[in-house]
């Protein structure tokens, strides 16, 4: 009897229901752990949902430390946030050392991390892969995406001087993020990147998947090898976990399986991968798992928050909430004022209630001709609104979700500019001027103002910030607001603090002209925007006034696009775009001025004219040159096709580099210029193209690419030579083996 006893009860046990309430005898701490429900030790006490999934269940063991800890399968839990719907975890960190006795390196080994049979994902927001060493490259890779994902980092050491504690940003160490919904991932280190011939620093080279808040780099960890001594060889990793595969609408039909069961609890749908969560209502805490964990948050507890209201002993806690309440006999604001006696003499009240009706006359008379000035000036507001395109604005705006603006008062911007001051002008041209201001949030800005008001400008006005709202790059003018309720519309941007590509070439004595990495760099920043706006954007965006007043520079040379009062929205189908042209002379596509067909092309030829002034240092147009110079595209045409392009180059660039490199970007510039633009290349193509010259500047071994790759770049087929890139310490594959592509934004 006792033994069918016995049997019925482990039944029981296993086929514990989901949303049932565990026995209040299990145990709920494994040393210094609190281990809530749905996470338990011993089966009945935590959250089973079958299929052998046991990613709730812990075990508590007895460490060699002597102390106890809490592991699931065979890895140490160190804390459970039941709000956030996370676990973190200890894993290992993998690592690959110079052997001095061997003289080699050691076996260079896959390590990798499963959990595809349970209810955890890696989270994505609070982990970075991490990679410490110097000339060190590791990729993390996991093939439960839906494609196949991977991405690497490489740290490298140029002196040790130069490494920093708590910078992990390429020297000594590097970091990368992962994305959503992976749940397995390898570490493996590439073989091409070793310590055997580094000097002065540690032999060995150090990759792992870690917490971002609780990782610090020490420069000991690349010149003593610490690393792994310091940390015990784990380190802190954020697992996020769900309660049901689900969503909160498919959960809520199953009511016995759905697992928000206290009262005053909510149901949350997981971002990281699919399934859901519940959390306590706003002005609860507890644990939603379980019927009544979730109590009311006394707010009036000084000993627990901040003291709510502004008079003592006014808080009186209610259910989720909280009211702050005068004492009787008095009177007052307890939430952010004060409590004060009530007054009952006759002459006060008799004096209060004159002074009201004098005020209440004032007031009246005051207001009505105040409405009287509203109106008369709301109605020149709503004149100037319809004007300038607001009412074609928003409704472009209420059909294309994510636009959003603040809408500024004049008011605003004149107190930015100093009521717009001459010595707050930072440029003018020809479709308005721009002044420099400070916002009240203390944000610098540069706030454009049309000069030209006729119908045609008012539209190209509203276009421009249409475009300008849709596009979201590192490398394009941010827009924060604009101003239509003025004669003369404005718009509100992101200053840029170190002017235009045009000042930089062409504003500069000779001697301090810039390198020729920078050019390359800023041509590759820009090209990268474009091709962006032609290929990425949504819709496909043509600039139409690509030149290098249009082309901003931000701090460390960074490349921004600006200026988009010519731009147009590339259309959706195979007709081409035909508008009035409209450009900068010098810069425009000879085929779209006969033709008036304004085409992504026609962005690459005037890239080609900016190119070549940041060969030449000579400007697109100069009417007090010779008239075989005048216009530079042609003086560069006819300069290259008698093989006297070294007479027209800048001679900086010329003693810096190779004269081969520096004719590759003249021969990319030459096909941007072609006449007909069906035989140019695309802004992808071009991009690529001074993608693949920066890294041969910058990586001397990269020179050995083979031709076939230029080739396929310039013509858009796959590359048979398989390439790494390195920028700012971080690393991608072009390799078709690899899928981590990202959009360039």
């Amino acid at each position: 009897m006792l033994l069918i006893t016995l049997m019925i009860i482990a039944v029981l046990v296993s086929a514990w229901p989901a949303a049932a309430t565990p026995p209040s005898s299990c145990q709920r701490r494994c040393g210094d752990l609190d281990i809530p429900y749905p996470f338990g030790i011993g089966r009945g006490c935590y959250l089973y949902t079958g299929e052998g999934d046991t990613t709730f269940g812990l075990t508590c063991k007895l460490t060699a430390d002597g102390t106890y800890k809490a592991f699931c399968y065979d890895v140490q839990v160190i804390g459970i946030s039941l709000r956030r719907g996370q676990a973190r975890i200890r894993s290992d960190i993998r690592s690959w050392c110079y052997n001095r006795t061997s003289m080699s390196m050691d076996k260079n080994n896959v390590w990798w991390s499963d959990f595809t049979d349970s209810q955890f994902r890696l989270s994505d927001e609070d982990n970075r892969f991490t990679v410490i060493g110097c000339n060190s490259l590791a990729y993390v890779k996991s093939a439960n995406t839906g494609s196949k994902y991977m991405t690497g980092c490489m740290a490298t050491c140029p002196a040790a001087g130069r490494l920093e504690n708590g910078s992990c940003s390429g020297m000594g160490c590097c970091q990368a993020a992962i994305p959503r919904g992976i749940n397995t991932y390898e570490v493996q280190f590439d073989d091409r990147f070793t310590t055997s011939r580094t000097r002065g620093f540690g032999r060995c080279s150090y990759a792992v998947l870690v917490e971002a808040a609780a990782f610090d780099f020490r420069t000991t960890y690349v010149t003593a090898d610490d690393f792994m001594e310091s940390t015990g060889g784990k380190a802190p990793l954020v697992l996020d976990w769900v309660v049901g595969k689900g969503t909160c609408r498919e959960a809520e039909r199953n009511a016995t399986a759905y697992m928000c069961v206290s009262g005053n609890s909510e149901c949350v749908d997981s971002r990281n991968g699919p399934g859901y969560l519940c959390n306590c209502s706003r002005g609860y805490d507890g644990n939603p798992y379980v019927p009544d964990g979730c109590q009311d948050v006394n707010e009036c507890d000084d000993t627990r928050f901040k003291y709510p209201c502004s008079v003592p002993g006014t808080c009186v806690n209610t259910a989720g909430g909280y009211l702050c309440s005068c004492p009787d006999k008095t009177t007052g604001n307890a939430y952010n004022g004060t409590c004060d006696a009530k007054k009952s003499q006759l002459g006060v009240r008799m004096a209060l209630g004159i002074s009201i009706g004098v005020v209440v006359l004032v007031v009246a008379t005051s207001c009505a001709y105040m409405i009287h000035q509203k109106r008369s000036l709301a109605a020149v507001k709503q004149r100037y609104f319809r004007q300038h395109g607001g009412l074609l604005l928003f409704e472009e705006m209420k059909s294309k979700q994510g636009l959003s603006f603040t809408l500024f008062t004049k008011e605003e911007l004149e107190e930015a500019t100093g009521k717009f001051d001459e010595r707050n002008v930072l440029g003018k041209g020809g479709n308005g001027t721009v002044y420099k201001g400070v916002l009240k949030d203390k944000r610098l800005v540069a706030i454009k103002k049309c000069k030209l008001i006729n119908e045609r400008q008012e539209k190209e006005f509203g276009k421009e910030m249409l475009i300008l709202s849709q596009v979201n790059h590192r490398n394009v003018v941010r827009l924060y607001g604009c101003c239509l309720e003025v004669e003369v519309p404005m718009l509100v941007y992101e200053f840029i603090p170190n002017g235009t590509l045009y000042q930089l070439i062409h504003g500069r004595p000779h001697g301090s002209r810039i390198s020729f990495t920078t050019r390359l760099k800023i041509a590759h920043e820009t090209a990268e925007t474009l091709a962006y706006l032609h290929s990425w954007a949504s819709p496909p965006i043509i600039h139409g006034d690509v030149k290098s007043p249009n082309i901003l520079i931000g701090e460390d040379y960074t490349a921004k696009v600006a200026d988009f009062g010519a731009s147009a929205l590339a259309p959706t189908d195979e007709a081409q775009f035909v508008t009035f042209v409209q450009g900068t002379y010098g810069y425009l596509d000879p085929e779209y001025m006969q033709t008036s067909k304004l085409t992504s092309k026609s962005d690459v030829y005037s890239f080609g004219v900016v190119l070549l002034e940041l060969l030449t240092c000579r400007k697109a147009m100069n009417l007090q040159a010779l008239e075989e110079e005048k216009n530079l595209s042609s003086h560069f045409l006819l300069a290259e096709s008698e093989n006297r392009l070294d007479e027209i180059l800048d001679e900086q660039i010329k003693g810096e580099q190779s004269v081969e490199l520096i004719e590759q970007v003249a021969e990319l510039a030459k096909e941007c210029l072609e006449m007909a633009s069906d035989k140019r290349p695309s802004m992808r193509e071009v991009a690529e193209e001074l993608d693949r010259v920066r890294k041969m500047l910058q990586h001397p071994w990269g020179q050995q690419t083979c031709d076939e790759e230029r080739k396929a770049l310039l013509i858009g087929s796959p590359s048979t030579c398989p390439k790494v890139e390195l920028s700012n310490g971080y690393v991608s594959l072009s390799d078709s083996a690899y899928l981590g592509v990202q959009s360039p934004r």
